[in-house]
């Protein structure tokens, strides 16, 4: 019997200590980015600490071009995710609500951008703009994002509602609600949690995409292809600054997503008792 919890024991903790190297493996390099934010290099690249400094983050905007690069980012990623959540949660309910005969060659096409190679997409979306002859930049950027931001908000909002009671949506059109009501009043709120999870994964895939968005994005720089374009003359602290601003920011919305959901569900369970 202690042999056997003597095991047991030794089991949790070699788990816990596995699990504790992979999440350091994991966020060793985002403490780095926040910690070089800092920083004063010697130089014009700072890949080597020299001593702490605030004056990256008292001017966080000096260089233009960097700043308007992440201003175009945070354009190009709210559209996508609107036009991404909006395509992707309808395709998702329609993919668990309704039967139809080419439901499995659809859910098929659906997987194909999460498995295609990210440098093969690219180049097949750049092939389909060039023979139409369409000048690359902002249109041709979000157009290439939602094509496969489509397919991560349509897994995500599937998982969500695969459990759904499609009764409560019978009863609403019973006692009179219109379609549209119904949806908005009673399917959308119940799978919100699905549909926000998949806007902010949507929105922050954007933010981060380099490769297929450089081969479409023309003359046009996000705030990737700008950081790329800038390592060959100088890495400035204020790209870590910037860096470390969005994920305070990306942190700080999904607290307060996973806080609204919580209030929800005690809203919830005391209308249900």
């Amino acid at each position: 019997m202690n042999s056997s919890a003597s095991l047991h024991k030794l089991g949790r903790f070699a788990l816990w200590f596995w699990a504790g190297l992979g999440l350091l493996f994991l966020f060793t390099p985002i403490l780095v980015t926040i910690v070089f934010s800092f920083n004063e290099p010697a130089g014009k690249y700072n890949y080597i600490w020299n001593k702490f400094s605030l004056a990256a983050w008292a001017d966080p905007f000096k260089y233009p071009e960097l700043s308007e690069a992440l201003i175009f980012s945070l354009k190009v990623a709210v559209v996508v995710t609107i036009i991404a959540t909006i395509l992707g949660t309808l395709m998702g309910v329609a993919m668990v609500k309704y039967h139809f005969k080419a439901k499995g060659l659809v859910g098929a096409i659906l997987i194909l951008p999460l498995t295609m190679p990210e440098v093969v997409l690219g180049f097949s979306i750049l092939t389909l703009f060039v023979s139409i002859n369409w000048s690359r930049g902002f249109i041709t950027i979000v157009i290439a994002q939602v094509m496969f931001s489509v397919s991560y908000v349509a897994t995500t909002v599937r998982a969500r509602i695969r459990g759904f009671d499609w009764r409560l949506e019978e009863a609403a059109l019973d006692l009179g609600a219109s379609s549209w009501r119904t949806f908005t009043r009673v399917t959308l709120p119940l799978i919100a949690p699905g549909v926000v999870a998949a806007a902010l994964l949507t929105f922050a895939l954007s933010l981060d995409d380099f490769i297929i968005t450089y081969l479409n994005s023309g003359l046009d720089n996000t705030f990737p292809i700008q950081i790329w374009n800038m390592k060959r003359s100088r890495i400035p602290v204020q790209i870590n600054v910037f860096s470390t601003a969005l994920l305070l920011l990306s942190v700080l919305t999904a607290v307060l997503v996973v806080v609204q959901g919580q209030r929800r569900a005690r809203k919830m369970a005391g209308m249900t008792i």
